[in-house]
């Protein structure tokens, strides 16, 4: 779980059902399944919070004057999204953290909107437990069946996947600068 959070092509949802299986088969435990499963996932949601400290809200906005087009985000923007994520940030994460796609990346505006650490791991740790239960558990319910699982929910997770990547492509076509900003 910490090599997909980190290198996101690895899904959990070929990860978590195998897991499962094998705790239902009595090779592992199903919590201490769960338990890996959340603590690899919370490691490497930790790693992208750490990018995006790192990059920063004025590192960003820099960035964003300069390569606005292909970023998809001005400085003006990055101030609205820090001020949305101040708002709604542990919301963002929780939910973030169970959507296919989502789940990896919602660290890194997190880290740059400075969310404090502690708010962060609670939010992720929940969204985290919940999805790699779920997975975990529809591997040992559904057992020798635990293939299907990633056939259910692979489909959505790339849904979502053309639909950011269209949603990117929009934005980089229609992407204007706005008055008084540097590109």
């Amino acid at each position: 779980m910490l090599a997909e959070n980190v290198f996101p092509p690895i899904p959990s949802e070929v990860i978590m059902p195998l897991s499962g299986y094998v705790a239902a088969r009595g090779q592992l435990t199903f919590a201490g399944v769960l338990l890996a499963g959340t603590a690899g996932s919370l490691a490497g949601a930790l790693f992208w919070y750490a990018v995006g400290r790192w990059i920063g809200r004025d590192r960003l906005k820099r960035f964003a004057a300069r390569h606005g087009r292909w970023l998809t985000l001005s400085p003006a923007e990055v101030d609205r999204a820090s001020a949305w994520f101040a708002r709604r940030g542990v919301w963002a994460v929780l939910v973030g953290r169970l959507v296919p796609g989502v789940r990896t990346l919602v660290s890194v505006p997190a880290g740059v909107a400075g969310m404090p650490l502690i708010p962060f791991l609670l939010a992720s740790a929940v969204g985290t437990l919940l999805w790699t239960g779920l997975l975990g558990a529809a591997g040992y319910v559904l057992a020798e069946s635990y293939r299907a699982v990633g056939g259910w929910i692979e489909p959505a997770g790339n849904a979502v996947l053309i639909l950011a990547l269209g949603v990117y492509g929009y934005r980089v076509a229609t992407f204007r600068k706005q008055a008084g900003e540097l590109q």
